[in-house]
């Protein structure tokens, strides 16, 4: 299958001035990597039941780039990033007895537009997001700066912050957390030290923040595209203790990735003191990863990478892989990807009691669609499985775990191949 629209799967990027083929996707349409070559998928359990829930046609949400959450009663709520009653993303719900409601259109003016992830939702039913575009409009941000937003379960929309595009951020597209206190935790993928990181109108290396529930935004680190990383934006992991855990695609290492850097993990605790845990080289330890990170309860945090690892595919590019991050900032790479098994893995893992992940790959298998797999705690991939284009295509959200299910979303696909994207579930 071949895409036909812009889509999440970046092709990586030599140098900071491609930063935007890297990481500013709603401004640029990219073009999916070819495989290198053909082979046949790598084989794994034969119990998977896969079940298609929902095809998305356009009015009721379009590229659904997020993945869901689900309530206590199973119902789940995600975003789409285009599509609607106004093509600029809606919120939507899927009750557990099945249908489909658009809760959200936006219109693309000061409400928002184009949510690019997951929601959050709180004990009233109240949902939270990020749109990466809309809201305030100025010479920085032309389709806005972005915004975070509030939908009721009725519903009505509220804008809790507009971005600027200045100091505090600009074009939020990670899913954000909350503490007890309900304040809001997220990046931003440009904004912040303008000094530095400009790409083609776009100003700012990105930047944390945190959001009260007044509504008070305070940056709680600002990246400078140094050995600090470059290029946030892709979601946070919280401890216990309240320190945020991300990635960022650039920065780090700059003698790797052509002077750019190759993406770092980094950990932010509640002074607001960035530390590096790890600087990625571009080799076989990964390249330029774009999903938040999980963590267990030991402290170690697990994470994908779209590229790296075995160079044999994805043009040069590498076919990505998984990875761990230690507490104390050492770095196993868990899985290479070949193609067959899977390739360029854009998405988050989730993990279970066994300490096996499971996740998606946005490219490879039997038809190049992507795949959804497991890896073991021994180190083993299993295809669960390999997208064909009706079932869904291009994978790229993180999946949810609930009640021994696995549920997630395809950005393409269905509907005969060339739907909207699908909402799915998966037994393994």
């Amino acid at each position: 299958m071949t895409s036909r629209r812009g889509n999440p799967t970046r092709p990586g990027y030599g140098n900071k001035n491609a930063m935007i083929a890297a990481g500013l996707l709603l401004a640029a349409a990219v073009v999916l990597r070819p495989m290198a070559r053909t082979r046949a998928a790598q084989g794994g359990p034969q119990t998977s039941t896969y079940t298609v829930l929902f095809n998305f046609a356009g009015m009721d949400g379009s590229l659904p780039n997020a993945g869901v959450i689900a309530d206590g009663a199973g119902n789940l709520y995600g975003t789409t990033f285009q599509g609607g009653a106004y093509g600029y993303g809606t919120v939507y719900e899927l009750p557990a007895t099945g249908g489909e409601t658009v809760l959200y259109s936006f219109t693309g003016a000061s409400d928002g537009a184009l949510p690019y992830a997951p929601v959050l939702r709180d004990a009233a039913g109240n949902l939270y997001g990020a749109a990466g575009q809309g809201g305030t409009f100025n010479s920085t941000c032309p389709h806005g700066c972005g915004v975070i937003f509030k939908v009721t379960p009725q519903g009505k929309e509220r804008v809790l912050y507009s971005f600027t595009g200045g100091a505090d951020g600009y074009q939020p597209i990670s899913n954000l957390v909350r503490d007890a206190e309900g304040n809001l935790y997220g990046d931003t993928i440009a904004g912040g030290i303008t000094s530095s990181c400009v790409v083609g109108g776009y100003v700012g290396c990105g930047v944390v923040f945190k959001l009260s529930k007044a509504g008070a935004e305070t940056v709680l680190y600002s990246f400078t595209g140094e050995s600090d990383g470059w290029g946030p934006g892709f979601g946070l992991a919280r401890d216990v203790a309240g320190n945020l855990y991300g990635v960022t695609q650039a920065g780090g290492d700059l003698s790797s990735c052509s002077g750019g850097g190759c993406g770092v993990v980094f950990k932010l605790d509640l002074a607001g003191n960035e530390t590096v845990l790890y600087s990625f080289t571009g080799g076989l330890d990964g390249w330029a990863p774009e999903a938040g990170l999980t963590m267990d309860a030991e402290g170690n945090l697990y994470g994908t990478a779209p590229m790296g690892g075995d160079f044999s595919c994805g043009v040069g590019y590498g076919c990505g892989v998984v990875f761990e991050v230690d507490s104390t900032g050492n770095e196993t790479t868990l899985y290479t990807f070949t193609g067959p098994g899977g390739e360029a893995p854009v998405g988050g893992l989730v993990r279970d009691a066994l300490g096996s992940l499971y996740g998606t790959a946005a490219q490879g298998g039997t038809s190049n669609d992507g795949v959804i797999f497991e890896l073991a705690a021994s180190g083993k991939e299993y295809v669960l499985h390999s997208f064909s284009g009706a079932d869904g295509a291009l994978p790229v959200a993180s999946l949810l775990a609930y009640k021994g299910t696995l549920y997630g979303t395809t950005y393409e696909g269905g509907s005969g191949g060339e739907g909207d994207g699908v909402l799915f579930k998966i037994t393994p």
